[in-house]
């Protein structure tokens, strides 16, 4: 019932990330798609599960922060005229997707949550997680 409800959203999050033309709607699309799976990955009676839950936010939490903080920087970039290397706002855009997707050299959070997760939850976390972020870097220079 309401694993159905947060399935769909998880799903309208990454389609909003793929089909968005500006970053900042794409942001939006990838904090829906992470605050859909959360709830998906947590089971009130496997503490490992609680665990891995807590450990996936605080990490993409992060992830979205830094990437917040990039799109920012862009705007102001394109907006005001400031002298901002595009160079490093790539770098910064290419190195959260990396820790978002849980791609190496950032996937030092991966393997211990892996532990924690069902089967279906880790097939969800290894594949429907990975379509959004990996579109977007495709979509960088």
């Amino acid at each position: 019932s309401s694993k159905i409800l947060f399935l769909m959203m998880m799903m309208m999050g990454t389609l909003i990330t793929v089909t968005s033309n500006s970053w900042l709607g794409a942001w939006m699309g990838l904090e829906i798609n992470l605050l859909s799976f959360i709830p998906l990955m947590s089971d009130s009676n496997n503490l490992k599960s609680t665990e891995s839950s807590l450990k996936y936010f605080l990490t993409q939490a992060l992830a979205s922060t830094v990437l917040l903080f990039a799109v920012i920087l862009l705007m102001l970039k394109n907006n005001m005229n400031y002298e901002i290397n595009e160079s490093f706002t790539s770098m910064i855009l290419m190195s959260t997707l990396l820790l978002k997707s849980g791609a190496a050299p950032f996937h030092f959070w991966l393997p211990n949550l892996m532990e924690g997760l069902s089967w279906m939850n880790a097939l969800l976390l290894m594949t429907w997680q990975k379509i959004a972020p990996l579109m977007l870097i495709s979509y960088l220079n």
